[in-house]
């Protein structure tokens, strides 16, 4: 079955985890910008990797006829020096005419401190100004709850922003209804250790419906599975799903919301 990931850091993958997901039926994805594992010290480590998302990646890809995206952004955990993240978020403009962006993201919370909220506006409103899609981070484990509500309550605070075009990602049992009722989209991330499991993701899928609701890898540096999608798709074939609520969840909900940006060709 076709799938298409939402959320997968493929700067920390090898060129074979692209030949082993296209075997897996991955035809597209899209690579939010994150935590390099430590700081960026300069407005130029940031450029340098902005240039690896939108040329070397979207390479990297095509070799085994995946379509690449990307969305720009200073992550949550580099916004507490909010002198460099003023610097970044002047300086992604550069690139929001590069062929494969699709937005701002991954922006959001870390530990939902103030310089977090004040530099996650600052995003918002550059997607405002710039008319484009957003990807949201949410808060993990323990800060998750409060995150997520700070993160709504200022995404409704601004009436630029239309809320099908914002996609709310590592949703949780106890985060996910906030989300969807309040008209957004909602990214179940499928990790081996945090976040949600394949079977935990299926529950929420027969509790909550298909409606703006997708599920992603987010693989990257640490303990993930970057083959995780099928691993959901198994589950739901297992518990008796039809093929067309799966196509939904997994290539078709995706479809439809990066639609929405003008370089997304499907």
């Amino acid at each position: 079955m076709d799938y298409i990931d939402p959320h997968i850091h493929m700067v920390s993958r090898t060129t074979d985890d692209y030949e082993t997901l296209a075997r897996m039926g991955c035809v597209a994805m899209s690579e939010p910008a994150f935590w390099a594992g430590f700081d960026r010290g300069s407005v130029e480590s940031f450029r340098d990797y902005f240039r690896q998302l939108t040329d070397f990646e979207p390479k990297r890809a095509a070799q085994y006829g995946i379509k690449h995206y990307t969305w720009l952004c200073i992550n949550a955990k580099e916004a507490e020096n909010v002198s460099l993240s003023r610097e970044v978020i002047a300086m992604i403009p550069e690139f929001l005419d590069k062929p494969n962006v699709l937005g701002i993201g991954e922006i959001g919370l870390n530990k939902n401190t103030r310089n977090e909220s004040i530099i996650f506006l600052e995003h918002l409103d550059l997607a405002a100004k710039y008319n484009q899609q957003v990807l949201i981070h949410t808060p993990h484990l323990e800060d998750k709850y409060q995150g997520t509500r700070m993160i709504l309550d200022m995404l409704m605070g601004d009436s630029r922003l239309e809320r099908s075009r914002v996609l709310v990602d590592h949703v949780e049992e106890h985060t996910i209804q906030a989300v969807l009722e309040n008209g957004f989209w909602a990214g179940m991330t499928l990790y081996p250790i945090s976040k949600c499991t394949p079977q935990r993701a299926a529950d929420m899928i027969e509790k909550y419906g298909t409606e703006r609701l997708m599920a992603n890898s987010a693989g990257d540096w640490g303990p993930s599975k970057p083959t995780a999608i099928p691993d959901l798709i198994m589950e739901l074939k297992r518990r008796g799903h039809p093929r067309e609520l799966i196509q939904q969840v997994v290539y078709e909900n995706p479809k439809k919301f990066f639609s929405q940006s003008k370089t997304f060709l499907g």
